[in-house]
């Protein structure tokens, strides 16, 4: 018998108050609770298409976020980008362990779980004062040529 998967349930201690950034979160958690149902089912194909599907949104949220920190000024940009690159590192290894056969299934929706939840709460909260302010900015029109240049930059 397989092993029951914890679902991630979105609390409100979970909202960074910036509604993309935060329907973003809830994307990646819908993934490793699809990650905990594949586990339940005990097929394995499902399993690696969750995970890769996982890995694929998680680098552009990645990637967008950093945007929106460097567009912002905020000072920890640079250290919060090494969190996530180490982290796509982190599971670059799980995806080679998985490739050789490992099961590394529950051991990865057991990181996953408590690394996002960890992630948002520490790290992503850090910055939303800043961004949620040149966010406000922008939408004031106070910043109007920021707006040209970050849609120009996101939509390279």
């Amino acid at each position: 018998m397989k092993e029951r998967m914890m679902s991630i349930v979105w609390t409100g201690d979970l909202d960074t108050g910036i509604e993309v950034i935060d329907n973003q979160h809830k994307r990646i958690v819908d993934y490793i609770n699809q990650l905990g149902a594949a586990i339940q089912q005990g097929d394995r194909a499902p399993v690696g298409r969750v995970l890769n599907e996982l890995v694929d949104y998680t680098v552009s949220h990645f990637a967008f976020e950093e945007s929106l920190q460097e567009e912002a000024g905020y000072e920890l940009a640079k250290p919060h980008k090494g969190v996530h690159d180490r982290f796509i590192k982190r599971i670059a290894l799980y995806q080679e362990r998985y490739s050789a056969g490992d099961d590394i299934s529950s051991e990865l929706h057991g990181m996953l779980s408590t690394w996002l939840v960890h992630h948002i709460k520490r790290d992503d909260m850090a910055y939303v004062t800043e961004v949620r302010a040149n966010i406000q900015d922008i939408v004031s029109g106070k910043k109007q040529g920021i707006v040209d240049g970050w849609l120009r930059r996101f939509f390279k």
